[in-house]
């Protein structure tokens, strides 16, 4: 996604030889002209397959997954993070792991939210190591529901997310896919 990749150049930044930051659009700061962009983007890629729902983590994958469930016509379920006093105690589970933020959550769905009958499409705003996705896919192998694919803003395909997910045979779309990162500078390909 021509776009995409723009925003990426011009406002994202490198850190270190495997941190991009793009909080100026994405993780912080939400432009919402690039996630609707974004979201008939995941649509079209995922046109035709019947899907129910759309699965993500909170928090940044939040915006593209609203986007891509309104151009789908969809319901939205986000998996939290952490328990509040309103998320029942019948929930789904599993443990992610942030490479970002160094610690492991326990995200969850409520199991009202997902059921036998669903077709889902995971969105989240990077691939990189896969545990968010992962996680996802445990709790949609817990409940039972046909995931269709996964849409990914951003793909580090030089991180082992890509491969774990083609060795479970996943559908796997992402929007931007970066190689490398050569003197701070982001390498699409």
């Amino acid at each position: 996604m021509k776009l995409l990749e723009e925003r990426i150049k011009s406002e994202g930044r490198v850190l270190g030889t495997d941190v991009l930051k793009v909080d100026r659009f994405l993780n912080h700061q939400i432009d919402p002209m690039l996630m609707q962009a974004i979201g008939d983007e995941f649509a079209d890629l995922f046109a035709n397959q019947g899907i129910t729902k759309i699965l993500t983590v909170e928090s940044s994958g939040i915006a593209p997954a609203v986007m891509t469930g309104l151009a789908l016509q969809v319901p939205v379920v986000f998996a939290r993070k952490n328990k509040s006093l309103t998320l029942p105690d019948d929930v789904y589970t599993a443990e992610v792991y942030s490479f970002t933020k160094q610690t492991t959550n326990q995200i969850m769905i409520d199991r009202q939210f997902i059921n036998p009958d669903d077709k889902v499409l995971i969105i989240d705003d990077f691939l990189a190591n896969g545990q968010a996705v992962l996680g996802l896919l445990e709790i949609a192998d817990a409940a039972n529901i046909d995931v269709v694919g996964v849409g990914i803003v951003i793909e580090k395909t030089f991180q082992k997310g890509h491969q774990l997910l083609a060795e479970r045979g996943v559908h796997l779309e992402s929007l931007a896919k970066i190689k490398a990162f050569e003197d701070g500078e982001v390498v699409f390909g």
